[in-house]
């Protein structure tokens, strides 16, 4: 698939994040909006063997969605990949929907119950040493947020990936500056975020993660057979692509009013019509 193709499935799933936002009256939306692009690559470009017609093929590679808050951009992401009906999704929200504000089990294309800060990493470290031992290449993808990167548990998984050598290992920071409680440099800072994992033995790229070309990009450039568990430094933008809710700490978990969603819908479906021509 080339990069205008997967652009305009990310347009696509981000005018349904902002309606599916919308309509439940909750969601972390800017953290959804900066990591749906690389979302888009990973299961339309990147990761084998994911199909709903065998969600549980043990050659498929694994995803697991640290920043678990942000699973609405997930949710968007399974739809469009077939796991998900429409009609299901519609019930985020709603009293007795399976869809809950962070990824769980019962939801079909989800590997495992996310969404305690610092957790997912870890269980990422366990699904790659599993596919080592029983001569698997299925590969782990691991999604955190850079505000979650304060979690000393992270780091302790960081020394066993390098211990371990697992480069069927792929963790990808969503580096948007941004958290709940502000600028991720006033909170904790990270930097040089890329000289730190350097140190635990990974093997570090940086990427812009709101071009979809350096995403591809930087996927296509990994080297699975060097030893080191990888990890992508995605540089984005909270709230991208709704021009009013870019680098607004606010739209965090901001819920959009009537006019705001039609506003962003609107100036995404002009991007659609772009990238259709």
């Amino acid at each position: 698939m080339n990069c205008k193709e997967l652009e305009l499935i990310a347009e696509q799933n981000r005018k349904r994040l902002v309606e599916v936002v919308y309509n439940a009256h909750a969601g972390h939306i800017g953290g959804d909006l900066s990591c749906l692009n690389v979302m888009t690559a990973l299961y339309f470009n990147v990761m084998r063997n994911i199909t709903p017609d065998a969600p549980k093929n043990p050659d498929r590679d694994r995803f697991v969605l640290s920043k678990g808050h942000c699973v609405e951009a997930l949710y968007v992401t399974l739809e469009a990949k077939g796991f998900l009906q429409p009609e299901v999704l519609d019930t985020l929200g709603k009293f007795g929907s399976i869809l809950s504000g962070h990824p769980t089990i019962e939801v079909p294309g989800i590997e495992v119950n996310s969404g305690a800060l610092g957790h997912g990493l870890s269980i990422g470290i366990g699904m790659a040493i599993a596919a080592k031992m029983d001569g698997k290449d299925y590969r782990t993808y691991v999604l955190m947020g850079d505000g979650e990167q304060g979690e000393g548990s992270i780091y302790e998984a960081a020394m066993a990936g390098g211990k371990y050598n697992l480069d069927n290992l792929v963790a990808i920071i969503d580096r948007n500056h941004l958290q709940i409680s502000g600028n991720t440099e006033d909170v904790m800072p990270l930097d040089s975020i890329c000289e730190r994992w350097s140190a635990f033995g990974w093997d570090v790229l940086e990427m812009n993660g709101d071009s979809m070309d350096d995403i591809v990009k930087t996927f296509a450039a990994i080297d699975y057979a060097n030893h080191k568990p990888h990890l992508l430094v995605s540089n984005t933008t909270k709230g991208r692509g709704v021009s009013f809710m870019e680098g607004i700490a606010k739209w965090h978990h901001g819920v959009l009013n009537e006019e705001q969603c039609k506003a962003a819908v609107a100036e995404i479906e002009e991007r659609i019509k772009s990238l259709k021509k």
